[in-house]
Protein backbone atom coordinates (compact mmCIF):
# COMPACT_ATOMS: atom_id res chain seq x y z
CA UNK A 1 0.00 0.00 0.00
CA UNK A 2 1.25 3.47 -0.88
CA UNK A 3 2.35 5.76 1.99
CA UNK A 4 -0.10 8.42 3.17
CA UNK A 5 1.98 11.24 1.69
CA UNK A 6 1.32 9.87 -1.79
CA UNK A 7 -2.31 11.02 -1.44
CA UNK A 8 -1.28 14.67 -1.34
CA UNK A 9 0.69 17.27 -3.26
CA UNK A 10 2.43 19.64 -0.85
CA UNK A 11 3.53 23.20 -1.54
CA UNK A 12 4.64 26.07 0.66
CA UNK A 13 1.18 27.00 1.90
CA UNK A 14 -1.29 24.53 0.34
CA UNK A 15 -2.09 20.83 0.33
CA UNK A 16 -3.87 19.36 -2.69
CA UNK A 17 -5.74 16.08 -2.30
CA UNK A 18 -5.03 14.05 -5.43
CA UNK A 19 -8.23 12.01 -5.46
CA UNK A 20 -10.74 14.84 -4.97
CA UNK A 21 -8.77 17.83 -6.21
CA UNK A 22 -9.55 19.73 -3.00
CA UNK A 23 -6.97 22.35 -2.01
CA UNK A 24 -6.40 23.12 1.69
CA UNK A 25 -4.62 26.22 2.90
CA UNK A 26 -1.91 25.50 5.42
CA UNK A 27 -2.51 27.80 8.39
CA UNK A 28 -2.65 27.55 12.17
CA UNK A 29 -6.31 26.48 12.08
CA UNK A 30 -5.52 23.52 9.81
CA UNK A 31 -2.48 22.57 11.88
CA UNK A 32 -4.51 22.68 15.11
CA UNK A 33 -7.24 20.52 13.56
CA UNK A 34 -4.67 17.97 12.36
CA UNK A 35 -3.27 17.72 15.90
CA UNK A 36 -6.77 17.22 17.32
CA UNK A 37 -7.42 14.46 14.77
CA UNK A 38 -4.06 12.82 15.53
CA UNK A 39 -4.98 12.53 19.21
CA UNK A 40 -8.14 10.64 18.21
CA UNK A 41 -6.16 8.50 15.75
CA UNK A 42 -3.72 7.40 18.47
CA UNK A 43 -6.59 6.21 20.68
CA UNK A 44 -8.20 4.23 17.85
CA UNK A 45 -4.84 2.76 16.79
CA UNK A 46 -4.10 1.73 20.38
CA UNK A 47 -7.50 0.03 20.69
CA UNK A 48 -6.94 -1.78 17.39
CA UNK A 49 -3.57 -3.08 18.58
CA UNK A 50 -5.02 -4.20 21.92
CA UNK A 51 -7.97 -5.98 20.28
CA UNK A 52 -5.71 -7.71 17.78
CA UNK A 53 -4.04 -9.58 20.66
CA UNK A 54 -6.96 -9.96 23.06
CA UNK A 55 -10.19 -10.26 21.08
CA UNK A 56 -11.58 -12.72 18.58
CA UNK A 57 -11.06 -11.41 15.03
CA UNK A 58 -14.10 -9.87 13.41
CA UNK A 59 -15.23 -10.26 9.80
CA UNK A 60 -12.76 -9.43 7.03
CA UNK A 61 -13.55 -6.76 4.41
CA UNK A 62 -12.15 -6.26 0.92
CA UNK A 63 -12.15 -2.62 -0.25
CA UNK A 64 -12.07 -1.83 -3.96
CA UNK A 65 -10.73 0.00 -5.84
CA UNK A 66 -9.12 1.82 -2.86
CA UNK A 67 -8.57 1.13 0.83
CA UNK A 68 -9.75 3.78 3.32
CA UNK A 69 -7.01 5.80 4.99
CA UNK A 70 -7.15 6.53 8.75
CA UNK A 71 -8.83 9.92 8.25
CA UNK A 72 -11.93 8.26 6.80
CA UNK A 73 -14.79 7.44 9.16
CA UNK A 74 -15.06 3.93 7.74
CA UNK A 75 -11.47 3.16 8.78
CA UNK A 76 -11.99 4.15 12.42
CA UNK A 77 -15.37 2.39 12.67
CA UNK A 78 -13.94 -0.81 11.18
CA UNK A 79 -10.91 -0.67 13.46
CA UNK A 80 -12.96 0.06 16.57
CA UNK A 81 -15.23 -2.89 15.77
CA UNK A 82 -12.24 -5.21 15.21
CA UNK A 83 -13.15 -5.71 11.56
CA UNK A 84 -10.16 -6.64 9.42
CA UNK A 85 -9.06 -5.12 6.12
CA UNK A 86 -8.24 -7.92 3.69
CA UNK A 87 -5.11 -7.78 1.56
CA UNK A 88 -6.73 -9.74 -1.27
CA UNK A 89 -10.37 -10.40 -2.27
CA UNK A 90 -10.10 -14.12 -1.57
CA UNK A 91 -9.35 -13.45 2.12
CA UNK A 92 -12.51 -11.38 2.66
CA UNK A 93 -16.05 -12.31 3.63
CA UNK A 94 -17.64 -9.14 2.19
CA UNK A 95 -16.62 -6.32 -0.16
CA UNK A 96 -16.99 -2.53 0.03
CA UNK A 97 -16.78 -0.18 -2.93
CA UNK A 98 -14.54 2.67 -1.76
CA UNK A 99 -13.52 5.44 -4.15
CA UNK A 100 -13.25 9.05 -2.98
CA UNK A 101 -14.70 10.66 -6.08
CA UNK A 102 -17.97 12.25 -7.17
CA UNK A 103 -18.36 9.78 -10.03
CA UNK A 104 -16.88 6.37 -9.31
CA UNK A 105 -15.97 3.63 -11.78
CA UNK A 106 -17.67 0.28 -11.62
CA UNK A 107 -15.82 -2.35 -9.62
CA UNK A 108 -15.73 -6.04 -10.41
CA UNK A 109 -18.15 -8.24 -8.48
CA UNK A 110 -16.06 -10.34 -6.14
CA UNK A 111 -18.41 -11.32 -3.32
CA UNK A 112 -22.00 -12.34 -2.78
CA UNK A 113 -22.35 -9.60 -0.16
CA UNK A 114 -21.22 -6.21 -1.39
CA UNK A 115 -21.82 -2.69 -0.08
CA UNK A 116 -21.93 0.73 -1.79
CA UNK A 117 -21.30 -0.86 -5.19
CA UNK A 118 -24.46 0.80 -6.52
CA UNK A 119 -23.56 4.25 -5.12
CA UNK A 120 -21.42 5.61 -7.96
CA UNK A 121 -22.83 9.12 -8.49
CA UNK A 122 -22.95 11.61 -5.60
CA UNK A 123 -23.01 14.76 -7.73
CA UNK A 124 -25.16 17.55 -6.31
CA UNK A 125 -27.69 17.36 -9.14
CA UNK A 126 -28.13 13.59 -8.85
CA UNK A 127 -28.50 13.79 -5.05
CA UNK A 128 -31.07 16.59 -5.35
CA UNK A 129 -33.00 14.76 -8.06
CA UNK A 130 -33.19 11.55 -6.03
CA UNK A 131 -34.16 13.57 -2.97
CA UNK A 132 -37.11 15.16 -4.83
CA UNK A 133 -38.30 11.78 -6.08
CA UNK A 134 -38.21 10.20 -2.61
CA UNK A 135 -39.47 13.09 -0.46
CA UNK A 136 -42.00 14.50 -2.93
CA UNK A 137 -40.86 18.13 -2.83
CA UNK A 138 -38.01 19.72 -4.79
CA UNK A 139 -34.54 20.92 -3.89
CA UNK A 140 -33.38 21.61 -7.45
CA UNK A 141 -34.32 24.89 -9.12
CA UNK A 142 -34.03 26.35 -12.60
CA UNK A 143 -31.81 29.43 -12.08
CA UNK A 144 -33.18 31.08 -15.23
CA UNK A 145 -36.76 31.17 -13.91
CA UNK A 146 -36.29 31.17 -10.11
CA UNK A 147 -36.76 34.58 -8.48
CA UNK A 148 -34.84 35.42 -5.32
CA UNK A 149 -31.93 33.91 -3.38
CA UNK A 150 -30.61 30.45 -4.24
CA UNK A 151 -27.49 28.36 -3.75
CA UNK A 152 -24.95 27.74 -6.50
CA UNK A 153 -22.65 24.75 -5.88
CA UNK A 154 -20.05 22.81 -7.77
CA UNK A 155 -21.24 19.37 -8.83
CA UNK A 156 -18.11 17.79 -7.33
CA UNK A 157 -18.13 16.39 -3.82
CA UNK A 158 -16.03 18.08 -1.11
CA UNK A 159 -15.51 21.28 -3.12
CA UNK A 160 -16.99 23.69 -0.51
CA UNK A 161 -17.23 26.47 -3.10
CA UNK A 162 -20.95 27.09 -2.66
CA UNK A 163 -22.33 30.61 -2.63
CA UNK A 164 -25.67 32.35 -2.25
CA UNK A 165 -26.79 34.12 -5.43
CA UNK A 166 -29.80 36.14 -6.58
CA UNK A 167 -31.82 34.61 -9.37
CA UNK A 168 -32.67 34.65 -12.22
CA UNK A 169 -29.18 34.01 -13.66
CA UNK A 170 -27.68 31.98 -16.46
CA UNK A 171 -26.27 28.68 -15.16
CA UNK A 172 -22.53 28.07 -15.15
CA UNK A 173 -21.06 24.83 -16.47
CA UNK A 174 -20.35 22.29 -13.75
CA UNK A 175 -22.69 23.94 -11.23
CA UNK A 176 -25.85 22.83 -9.48
CA UNK A 177 -28.62 25.21 -8.38
CA UNK A 178 -30.74 24.58 -5.30
CA UNK A 179 -33.24 26.47 -3.21
CA UNK A 180 -31.77 28.28 -0.20
CA UNK A 181 -32.80 26.33 2.91
CA UNK A 182 -33.18 28.64 5.91
CA UNK A 183 -31.53 27.06 8.96
CA UNK A 184 -30.47 30.37 10.54
CA UNK A 185 -31.06 30.91 14.23
CA UNK A 186 -29.34 33.47 16.44
CA UNK A 187 -26.87 34.46 13.73
CA UNK A 188 -25.79 30.86 13.08
CA UNK A 189 -26.80 28.20 10.58
CA UNK A 190 -27.21 24.56 11.58
CA UNK A 191 -26.27 21.53 9.48
CA UNK A 192 -27.35 18.02 10.44
CA UNK A 193 -24.52 15.63 9.51
CA UNK A 194 -26.15 12.22 9.64
CA UNK A 195 -24.02 9.06 9.27
CA UNK A 196 -26.13 6.14 8.05
CA UNK A 197 -25.43 2.42 8.05
CA UNK A 198 -27.70 0.03 6.18
CA UNK A 199 -30.07 2.89 5.43
CA UNK A 200 -30.50 3.84 9.08
CA UNK A 201 -29.19 7.00 10.74
CA UNK A 202 -26.87 6.03 13.59
CA UNK A 203 -26.09 9.43 15.12
CA UNK A 204 -26.72 13.07 14.23
CA UNK A 205 -24.04 15.76 14.49
CA UNK A 206 -25.52 19.25 14.65
CA UNK A 207 -22.88 21.56 13.20
CA UNK A 208 -23.10 25.26 14.03
CA UNK A 209 -21.45 27.92 11.82
CA UNK A 210 -21.71 31.70 11.43
CA UNK A 211 -24.45 32.55 8.93
CA UNK A 212 -21.99 34.46 6.74
CA UNK A 213 -19.65 31.43 6.54
CA UNK A 214 -22.15 28.66 5.86
CA UNK A 215 -20.01 26.81 3.28
CA UNK A 216 -16.85 26.66 5.40
CA UNK A 217 -15.36 23.35 6.52
CA UNK A 218 -14.76 24.83 9.99
CA UNK A 219 -17.50 24.60 12.63
CA UNK A 220 -18.05 26.82 15.65
CA UNK A 221 -19.45 23.88 17.62
CA UNK A 222 -20.81 20.36 17.09
CA UNK A 223 -23.21 18.40 19.29
CA UNK A 224 -24.07 14.70 19.20
CA UNK A 225 -27.67 13.45 19.33
CA UNK A 226 -29.55 10.21 18.72
CA UNK A 227 -31.49 10.32 15.42
CA UNK A 228 -34.84 9.91 17.18
CA UNK A 229 -34.36 13.27 18.90
CA UNK A 230 -33.83 15.06 15.58
CA UNK A 231 -36.06 13.29 13.06
CA UNK A 232 -39.66 12.07 13.15
CA UNK A 233 -40.45 8.40 12.41
CA UNK A 234 -41.72 9.46 8.98
CA UNK A 235 -38.51 11.35 8.25
CA UNK A 236 -36.39 8.39 9.35
CA UNK A 237 -38.36 6.15 6.99
CA UNK A 238 -37.86 8.62 4.11
CA UNK A 239 -34.14 8.81 4.85
CA UNK A 240 -33.98 5.03 4.59
CA UNK A 241 -35.79 5.11 1.24
CA UNK A 242 -33.40 7.81 0.03
CA UNK A 243 -30.35 5.71 0.97
CA UNK A 244 -31.84 2.74 -0.88
CA UNK A 245 -32.49 4.85 -3.98
CA UNK A 246 -28.88 6.13 -3.88
CA UNK A 247 -27.46 2.63 -3.35
CA UNK A 248 -25.85 3.91 -0.15
CA UNK A 249 -25.14 1.22 2.45
CA UNK A 250 -22.57 3.31 4.33
CA UNK A 251 -22.10 7.08 4.28
CA UNK A 252 -23.04 10.43 5.77
CA UNK A 253 -25.85 12.71 4.66
CA UNK A 254 -25.80 16.48 5.03
CA UNK A 255 -29.34 17.42 5.97
CA UNK A 256 -30.85 20.88 6.48
CA UNK A 257 -34.11 21.60 8.29
CA UNK A 258 -35.92 24.59 6.82
CA UNK A 259 -36.95 26.80 9.74
CA UNK A 260 -40.11 28.34 8.18
CA UNK A 261 -41.61 25.03 6.94
CA UNK A 262 -39.98 22.43 9.21
CA UNK A 263 -39.12 20.29 6.19
CA UNK A 264 -35.78 18.52 5.88
CA UNK A 265 -33.62 18.63 2.75
CA UNK A 266 -30.78 16.21 1.97
CA UNK A 267 -28.23 18.39 0.18
CA UNK A 268 -25.15 16.16 0.07
CA UNK A 269 -24.12 12.50 0.19
CA UNK A 270 -20.66 11.50 1.45
CA UNK A 271 -19.97 7.84 0.64
CA UNK A 272 -16.32 8.21 1.67
CA UNK A 273 -16.93 10.49 4.64
CA UNK A 274 -13.99 11.92 6.57
CA UNK A 275 -14.26 12.02 10.33
CA UNK A 276 -15.12 12.24 13.07
CA UNK A 277 -15.91 15.96 12.80
CA UNK A 278 -13.00 17.85 14.35
CA UNK A 279 -15.08 20.22 16.50
CA UNK A 280 -16.80 17.30 18.25
CA UNK A 281 -15.50 16.67 21.77
CA UNK A 282 -13.14 13.72 22.20
CA UNK A 283 -15.69 11.90 24.37
CA UNK A 284 -18.35 12.27 21.67
CA UNK A 285 -15.87 11.31 18.94
CA UNK A 286 -15.28 8.02 20.75
CA UNK A 287 -18.98 7.52 21.51
CA UNK A 288 -20.03 8.09 17.89
CA UNK A 289 -17.21 5.85 16.64
CA UNK A 290 -18.36 3.04 18.95
CA UNK A 291 -21.97 3.38 17.74
CA UNK A 292 -20.90 3.39 14.10
CA UNK A 293 -18.61 0.42 14.70
CA UNK A 294 -21.49 -1.59 16.17
CA UNK A 295 -23.77 -0.67 13.26
CA UNK A 296 -21.07 -1.50 10.71
CA UNK A 297 -20.38 -4.85 12.33
CA UNK A 298 -24.10 -5.61 12.28
CA UNK A 299 -24.27 -4.67 8.60
CA UNK A 300 -21.30 -6.83 7.68
CA UNK A 301 -22.46 -9.79 9.74
CA UNK A 302 -26.01 -9.41 8.44
CA UNK A 303 -27.38 -9.38 11.99
CA UNK A 304 -28.99 -6.08 12.92
CA UNK A 305 -28.58 -3.75 9.94
CA UNK A 306 -29.41 -5.28 6.55
CA UNK A 307 -28.09 -3.50 3.45
CA UNK A 308 -30.14 -0.60 2.11
CA UNK A 309 -32.66 -1.70 -0.47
Amino acid sequence: MKPWAADFALSFNTIKVHRTGAVLTVNWTLIAECLIWFNFFLIVAARMAWMRFTARPGPTIWFAPDRPRPWYLLWSAAGWGNLRLAATPIEAEVAFHFHDSTWSPAAADTHARQFNFACRDVSKTHVARVFGEVFGYPLLIDPTTWSGPAVEKSETNGDHSGRVIDCPVQPRDGSCYQRLVDTAQGGFIHDLRTPCVGGRPVVVLTKKKPADDRFSIHNRSVTLSPPEQIYSPEELADIGRFCAAMGLDWGSLDILRDRPTGRIYIVDVNKTDVGPVIALSLADKLKSTALLAAALKGLVEGASNPPAG
